[in-house]
């Protein structure tokens, strides 16, 4: 027998076969067990410990929350009137995950609503942040026809809705442009810097004027609807609501009328002009001209309308009562007066001889006066009066301009004032460290002359210039100008006052130097010999002023300024400055108008209308 046969034919052990089955099954069973313990811990897990968690989440598939956008405040001028309000409109929402093709979509949105190469791009710009289940604007405000077209047309297209919504309008148009700003809506550069989620159900933004300065005031908070959806995204029921806070009403210094006023006393020529009242800083009126409309802008502009904008020769969209670079010119001289009053070098009785040129020791160079011949012998009053070149040129060499620029800083100029508007610049006040730092060049004595009559590197802003004069009409009292009186909560609420910066440190100055520069100011409007006497000798109320005329070009030795034979862009800027009555000074006043040759001649009138407009309201548009 072979061992072959034996194994085909051996007996099976059958104990030892029940034994390895068990073996094997306890083996199953222990596995299945293993199983079914870590089964049930994932779903104690699950099911207990992250019961809120996975909740939660569950919710989040089930329940949507859907932003309310908040209204935005409103802003009125001193005595109530509505400078930017809300009104109702109507805007074209696209969801992208409901509507499928996008590009096909709009094509044959398109044909219904008209569709513009701006809008495409809005749109898509905003479609790259959004996410796609969220509701985003296509066009807005769409006229009562477009809104009936596409609700006859509505089933053709699903994810597609027009939506109401308030808009910001602006009722004075370019009356405000400059001092209200406008909102349009939020861009890429805005979104890197805003918080998501208080923007999440805001289209717009503040984006110059009050309207950016005060944007968390104005903003209002986001609230929510929680809205329970089946599996497809659709809405079931709304679940809850946590409603959106308005935003804050703004209440300005500006009075309304006055600022019309002021717009039309520009009769269309370019410059600008700031009323501050000096008792407290509040700032009157702030017009830039040319202006432009702001309504354009907040739906979007097009880019035919903005090019227009950009390109224009006169910059309307430049706010030159804030932003404008100037130099002051005589405007300049009350102030280089007190300062010889301050430092001990004249007396208001101090006479010098004018003969028309003034001479540096030593130097060949001449610096003329304006009046060919000269004045003849005049004091700090008459010097003021008939605004006296040689008188200032002198008084700024026997300062020096080391103590001449601490003296022009203390009356704010060189430093912004702190307007509540964003971007305003400092100015130049001239000295040695500027140049040196400005150029790399020492500072010559010649500079020091012209620097008494504000010409040479000065650079004044009108708000600046605004608010120096009213510092001076405050008896040396400086109160920071601000456009923001008080806040309100609701339209029914009680308005609340803001608080305001401190005042400035006084200037050190006695009642008699404060008289001898009103005299004089007062001599340019009504004195006989008065540069502006023509607009200020039948005015029913006292007027301080002061013309300035800055050049735009040089005269080469003897040659005399034309204006008619001057083009336009070379003629000297035009200035003026007053403040009135000169008893209880209420309202101090800058005007600047470009190439208009002479301040007497442009400016002044300008001036002497905002005066009247608000010194001669009828007492029922008096501001409370």
């Amino acid at each position: 027998m072979t061992w072959r046969g034996r194994d085909r034919n051996a007996v099976k052990d059958l104990a030892q076969e029940a034994g390895l089955f068990r073996v094997r099954a306890a083996e199953g069973f222990l596995i299945i067990a293993i199983c079914l313990a870590v089964l049930l811990a994932r779903y104690a897990w699950l099911q207990v410990l992250r019961h809120d968690e996975f909740s939660g989440r569950a919710d989040e598939n089930r329940i949507k929350l859907k932003p309310l956008p908040p209204s935005r405040g409103l802003i009125y001028d001193r005595n109530g009137v509505l400078l930017a309000e809300n009104i109702l409109d109507y805007r074209l929402e696209l969801i992208p995950e409901q509507v499928g093709d996008i590009d096909e979509a709009l094509q044959r949105l398109g044909k219904v609503i008209a569709i513009s190469a701006d809008d495409r791009d809005q749109f898509e710009a905003l479609r790259k942040v959004k996410r796609r289940f969220h509701n985003i604007p296509l066009r807005y405000a769409l006229s009562e026809q477009e809104v009936s077209r596409f609700a006859l047309e509505r089933h053709r297209f699903p994810g597609v809705e027009v939506v109401p919504y308030l808009t910001r309008f602006y009722p004075h148009g370019s009356d405000f442009a400059h001092v209200i700003g406008y909102v349009a809506r939020i861009d890429s550069d805005d979104r890197e810097r805003l918080e998501e989620a208080r923007y999440s159900a805001t289209t717009h933004i503040g984006k110059t004027g009050i309207e950016r300065y005060y944007e968390d005031l104005l903003l209002g908070d986001v609230g929510y609807e929680r809205i329970e959806t089946n599996a497809e995204g659709r809405a079931l029921r709304v679940l809850g609501r946590v409603p959106s806070k308005p935003g804050q009403h703004l209440r300005l210094s500006i009075d309304a009328n006055l600022q019309r006023a002021t717009v039309a006393a520009f009769a269309g020529r370019t410059g600008a002009a700031v009323a501050i009242d000096p008792r407290n800083g509040e700032v009157l009126a702030m017009v830039s001209q040319p202006a432009f409309d702001p309504n354009l802008f907040v739906n979007g502009i097009s880019r035919r309308d903005y090019a227009a904008l950009l390109n224009a020769v006169q910059r309307p969209l430049y706010n030159r009562a804030v932003l404008g670079g100037y130099e002051p010119g005589s405007t300049i001289k009350p102030f280089i007066g007190l300062m010889g009053l301050r430092l001990g070098l004249r007396t208001p009785e101090t006479t010098i001889w004018s003969s028309g040129e003034f001479h540096l020791p030593g130097q060949s160079a001449v610096w003329r006066d304006w009046k060919r011949g000269g004045h003849g012998s005049v004091n700090l009053r008459e010097a003021l009066a008939q605004s006296v070149n040689t008188y200032f040129y002198g008084l700024a060499v026997d300062t020096g301009i080391d103590r001449m620029e601490p003296e022009m800083r203390a009356f704010g100029f060189g430093a912004p004032t702190g307007l509540d508007l964003t971007g305003e610049p400092f100015g130049v006040v001239p000295s040695r460290s500027w140049k040196q730092k400005r150029f790399g060049k020492t500072w010559y004595p010649g500079e020091t002359v012209i620097a008494g009559i504000g010409q040479g590197y000065w650079v004044v802003t009108p708000v600046q210039l605004a608010h120096a004069l009213a510092t001076l009409a405050a008896r040396w009292v400086s109160h920071p100008p601000h456009l923001l009186l008080s806040l309100q909560a609701g339209i029914d609420a009680q308005p609340q006052p803001v608080p305001i910066a401190a005042d400035g440190p006084p200037i050190v100055a006695s009642p008699e130097m404060w008289d001898a520069i009103r005299e004089g100011m007062e001599a340019v409007m009504h004195s006989p010999t008065g540069t502006a006497r023509a607009f200020g000798i039948d005015a029913p109320y006292r007027i301080a002023g002061k013309s300035g005329t800055a050049q735009r070009a040089r005269r080469r030795g003897n040659q005399e300024y034309n204006e008619n034979t001057t083009p336009e862009h070379l003629r000297h800027q035009a200035l003026f400055v007053a403040f009135a009555p000169t008893d209880a000074p209420t309202i101090a006043v800058a005007v600047v108008v470009e190439h208009g040759s002479s301040g007497s001649k442009a400016a002044a009138p300008v001036a002497r209308a905002i005066l009247d407009a608000y010194l001669l309201k009828p007492k029922s548009e008096m501001s409370p």
